[in-house]
């Protein structure tokens, strides 16, 4: 492949091609060593280190990047998603968390926080809880519109504890592993993970019963959360709190998921639906429905989940993708 990167060698004297490589190097940052790798461009004919524009700055940003891993401290990302997750600017977010008025805007020019610091920022990005102490402690230091703005938004994340911790670390799964999510994509892939772990391994992945809605197996309480979204993909900061969820997927939990995504992932949520409608569970709550002449509210129970696809199961290796990819095509197909 044509290597496109050139730029002037001093040594050489002249333009020539020069390679992107990793090399590591030693920092003393505060008495204390530290190995970072970075990247340095080579000229192909001497192998002089050469410095094209832009390298110096990605690598400053690399060094703290790794150092801020190596330390666990909190990124200027991390930051800027807690002032969105919160509705707050920088300067009443620094007054509410007890720092100094000008201190995160420091850290979002560049300034690496304390370990005390940056345990608070962390603390209240991950618990609406305790940003909400936080608020309330430090109300007067702040406007009451900003109060007001930020009691808000701490209302509205609480909204998505309705859920079970395995049903949120479930949906942030699914949010991690694909690029765009709508939320009927988003429902019917839970659904089938709730399938594919009674298939897999004979229980229930989280609590909460879905039900028979004209568009497929719905969980009411995330269609709450994200109806908002509409028809768009879901782009929610109040997902960054389920870092600090302590409940954790198991590894065969994890594989359920990754299965879905590998597979169902892969269709659009229109798509999904459609194969949902041609599925006993669906189709057999909404008959059951139209009996009874009332068209809402109608769980499709998790025994009926279990049954049908261990019963599918039986014909299709589900731990397999090409399985999966067999049932859904030919599931679509008739």
């Amino acid at each position: 492949m044509e290597n496109n990167n050139t730029g002037y060698c001093i040594s050489c004297r002249k333009e020539t091609i020069f390679n992107f490589i990793k090399t590591d190097i030693l920092k003393n940052i505060r008495g204390k060593d530290y190995s970072f790798s970075v990247t340095s461009a080579v000229c192909s004919e001497c192998g002089t280190e050469m410095n094209p524009p832009g390298l110096t700055d990605r690598n400053i940003l690399e060094v703290d990047r790794q150092y801020r891993n190596y330390e666990n401290l909190v990124s200027i990302g991390d930051i800027e998603k807690l002032m969105n997750l919160y509705n707050i600017g920088k300067a009443p977010l620094s007054l509410v968390l007890g720092f100094g008025e000008i201190t995160v805007t420091r850290y979002l020019d560049g300034q690496i926080p304390s370990k005390e610091y940056s345990e608070v920022i962390k603390d209240v990005l991950s618990s609406p809880s305790v940003m909400k102490k936080y608020l309330i402690r430090n109300k007067n230091k702040i406007s009451p519109v900003a109060f007001n703005k930020a009691m808000e938004s701490i209302n509205n994340v609480n909204r998505i504890f309705c859920l079970s911790e395995k049903m949120l670390k479930s949906i942030s799964f699914i949010f991690k592993n694909l690029v765009e999510v709508t939320p009927l994509a988003l429902q019917k892939l839970l659904y089938f993970s709730q399938g594919f772990s009674f298939a897999l391994n004979r229980k229930q992945l989280f609590e909460e019963d879905c039900e028979a809605w004209l568009h497929g197996p719905v969980y009411p309480e995330v269609y709450k959360i994200f109806r908002d979204f509409k028809y768009n993909p879901i782009d929610d900061e109040r997902f960054a709190v389920l870092e600090g969820i302590k409940t954790e997927l198991s590894d065969e939990e994890m594989n359920v998921l990754a299965l879905v995504c590998g597979t169902f992932g892969l269709y659009g949520g229109k798509v999904l639906e459609e194969i949902t409608h041609k599925e006993n569970p669906w189709s057999a709550a909404m008959k059951s429905s139209v009996k009874e002449d009332f068209m809402e509210n109608n769980i499709i129970s998790k025994e009926s989940i279990k049954n049908y696809f261990c019963s599918e199961g039986e014909k299709y290796d589900f731990s397999h993708p090409e399985e999966i990819k067999r049932y859904i095509d030919f599931t679509l197909k008739n």
